[in-house]
């Protein structure tokens, strides 16, 4: 049994031979004129030289948090195998991000040039760059756990083999805060830079100066083509990263929970999430090979060839799930099998909920730049009304999966369904359908980095002067994208909401971990757990439900209502800061563009080449200034709750947080995404086109949504499941120190 691990490493060489491969072909393609080269070279040379100053910061984050690490480990607060996995995490996360978005800038320019020959080819070159993104993410991932479980089976000891395995992967657990960490720095940083940068260029360029988007004479739009790749390649790379390994590491640490008593059932329990997502890769270079479309496809085609290659890799990833665990012979493998099904199928209903809410090819869209007939004011009101009404399917949807993962996990016994047994097993089948939802996203996240390619692509071609049948085919490719980025950011907010539920049950089995180590190291061998004192043997063998009533942990108790206030009121204060973030860096960006249309002469007349490089410098470093209290505070407040409030407030803020953060997540990202395509929909010639009143109040309306839907929304998920691994990581600090 112990050589199946060997197959997970083995999945990530051949997801990252896939990338290289894809980025290889795709670097063949030419790159066109003399100008289109020029124009993707000033957006390649911005967005590195954004990452590079980005990396800067978060070093030093990273190095001031492994020295804290260091310190915990060294009082015994802390195992010291932390510090390093911590670090790992956030370099494997921050490589998968620079790939990717490497890619995506040596990939614009060759789009928009394949465009001239075919819709589809343009199409195969933006997916296919787009699933170097999407290989890259998994293949580092898997790479990384993989690496990991060797070190640490090689080098730990433990008395027992069912102990031995929830250390390590408890221990393993610990690097998704690494990855979560610079997910954050990255979304945050990365929206808050594409955004000042769109705002600038829409408000000025489109609404007052009257010139079309991407216009070579907008002074602000290389900083708006370089920010499309640090927001959403980069940042929505660093993002699923963590989710995708988030969700393993807490289902493989679920796993030797619930089997603890059976060690040869728990290693089972512990690979199963890890070949689910190894055979899924496979599966999705698959889907990627099957996505193309014909000359001259509507919206609703084009959605078609990219769903296609989903909706393959999720049916075959669905009867292979049946194979893996029957080969495992793991216990219940027919219902834990299920709740991998319940996961991809929860995956794909949000993704159809928001793609309904988000194309211009559905009426909500449509209707949203209808309402533009009476101005700027409708179109906000109805987009907001959008996206709160949007809330309904994939809340409801989640919470079905959630019951029906953990029922079939526990074979629909309902008599029993609370006891300890149950309850660690149904988690596990919650974890398991988070992994389910994410088994595919070689190909969902390539749909998604998909986007900002297209959009790249016809800015390209707008600054090229390239025929108007080109920017046609790019226009379409872009309205693709616009959609499918909408969707990928509600698929990443369901599988956020999986995910950190089973980081909650996992945050327990850290305590547990951090209570032995204290008993251990204790003179008298006990340690304070809640009101009553336990050595480490009876540490080690309490179930789920004995910790809820150590630690009183119900809703009746005042520090678990005040816990989760405080997280709902995260999700509203994180989401504030980064959106007046946005606003003062979007203020600086409107001066600048308005300064240089006022003092460089022959600007308007295409006769002065305007100074792009100022506004990228703008851009960058209200990025960087921005982002470090939101990000720093996400990091702090579990910290100070723990201390203050003890595990029974953390538990509370972590329930506060994602509740609410999951619901407002999924109401900007819809909101956000239906304003954008409305604005589409009018400027592909509805309601008076280009230009007419209708289309400027449309502009208005995705002006607001922009913060929405790429800065404050995507970031949401990561902040749920980033104070769910502070949590974690600081489980020591907590039961050692906490006030309550």
């Amino acid at each position: 049994m112990e050589q199946v691990i060997y197959f997970v490493p083995l999945a990530s060489i051949v997801a990252l031979g896939f990338a290289y491969y894809f980025f290889k072909q795709m670097m063949k393609e030419s790159e066109g004129t003399d100008t289109m080269k020029k124009i993707a070279l000033h957006v390649r040379t911005g967005a590195m030289a954004y990452l590079r100053q980005q990396y800067k910061v978060v070093t030093i984050v990273f190095v001031v948090l492994a020295l804290i690490f260091a310190v915990m480990a060294y009082f015994n607060l802390q195992n010291a195998w932390v510090p390093f996995a911590f670090l790992t995490g956030g370099f494997f996360s921050g490589l998968a991000g620079f790939f990717g978005m490497k890619t995506a800038t040596y990939a614009s320019a060759r789009t928009a040039n394949a465009a001239k020959n075919s819709l589809n080819s343009g199409l195969q070159v933006a997916f296919r760059s787009g699933a170097v993104m999407g290989l890259t993410v998994v293949g580092l991932a898997l790479l990384d756990i993989s690496v990991w479980y060797l070190i640490l089976d090689h080098f730990v000891e433990e008395v027992d083999a069912a102990h031995k395995m929830i250390y390590i992967t408890t221990t393993m657990l610990t690097f998704g805060m690494g990855a979560s960490t610079q997910a954050l720095f990255a979304r945050v940083g990365g929206g808050i830079y594409t955004k000042a940068a769109d705002v600038g260029a829409d408000l000025v360029g489109k609404v007052e100066a009257g010139i079309p988007e991407d216009d070579p004479r907008n002074p602000a739009t290389i900083a708006d083509n370089v920010g499309d790749n640090v927001g959403d390649v980069a940042g929505m790379g660093a993002d699923l990263y963590e989710s995708y390994a988030g969700s393993i590491l807490a289902t493989a640490a679920l796993g030797a929970s619930a089997f603890m008593l059976d060690p040869a059932m728990q290693v089972k329990a512990v690979f199963a999430p890890m070949l689910i997502a190894s055979v899924g890769v496979i599966l999705s270079i698959i889907g990627i090979y099957m996505v193309r479309t014909r000359e001259g496809a509507k919206m609703k085609e084009l959605l078609s060839a990219l769903g296609k290659g989903v909706n393959v890799s999720s049916l075959l990833i669905a009867i292979s799930t049946f194979a893996i665990l029957y080969g495992l012979q793991i216990q219940n493998w027919v219902g834990i099998s299920f709740s991998v099904i319940v996961g991809l199928v929860a995956g794909i209903i949000i993704g159809q909920s928001t793609e309904y809410y988000t194309s211009h090819s559905y009426r909500p869209t449509q209707k949203v730049a209808e309402s533009a007939k009476t101005g700027p004011a409708t179109v906000i009101i109805s987009g907001l009304g959008l996206g709160m009404i949007s809330t309904a399917i994939p809340v409801i949807t989640i919470g079905f999966a959630i019951v029906l993962a953990y029922l079939s996990a526990i074979q629909f016994d309902l008599s029993n369904y609370l006891s300890a047994s149950s309850l660690s097993l149904g988690l596990y089948g919650i974890g398991i359908a988070a992994v389910g939802m994410l088994s595919t996203l070689g190909i969902t996240l390539a749909t998604d980095a998909y986007g900002p390619i297209a959009d790249n692509a016809g800015g390209n071609a707008e600054m090229s002067g390239l025929g108007k049948e080109v920017r046609q085919r790019t226009d379409a490719l872009d309205a693709l994208g616009n959609t499918t980025a909408a969707t990928g950011k509600g698929f990443a907010i369901g599988s956020a909401a999986l995910t950190a539920l089973a980081l909650l049950a996992s945050y327990i089995e850290e305590i547990k971990i951090a209570l032995v180590r204290i008993a251990e190291a204790a003179g008298d061998g006990l340690a304070q757990v809640g009101a009553v004192k336990m050595d480490a043997a009876a540490i080690k063998v309490a179930s789920f439900a004995d910790f809820m009533v150590y630690y009183n942990v119900t809703l009746m108790n005042p520090i678990v209502l005040v816990g989760v206030f405080i997280g709902a009121m995260m999700a509203f204060l994180f989401c504030g800061l980064t959106m007046n973030a946005v606003g003062r860096a979007a203020q600086s960006m409107v001066e600048e563009v308005r300064r240089q249309f006022r003092e460089i002469a022959g600007i308007m007349e295409g006769k002065a080449e305007p100074d792009y490089a100022r506004c990228v410098e703008i851009s960058t470093k209200g990025a960087q200034r921005e982002m470090m209290f939101p990000s720093i505070l996400a990091i702090a407040v579990p910290v100070v709750v723990g201390v203050i409030f003890g595990v029974a407030g953390v538990l509370g803020l972590l329930i506060g947080g994602l509740s609410a953060g999951f619901v407002l997540a999924i109401f900007m990202a819809n909101a956000g995404g239906a304003w954008d395509n409305a604005k589409k929909y009018v400027e592909e010639g509805n309601l008076g086109g280009k230009g007419s009143d209708n289309h400027k109040a449309t502009v208005v309306g995705d002006t607001v949504g922009d913060p929405f839907k790429d800065t404050s929304g995507p970031s949401l998920n990561i902040l749920i499941k980033l104070m769910s691994m502070v949590s974690i990581v600081m489980a020591g600090l907590t039961v050692a120190w906490s006030l309550f």
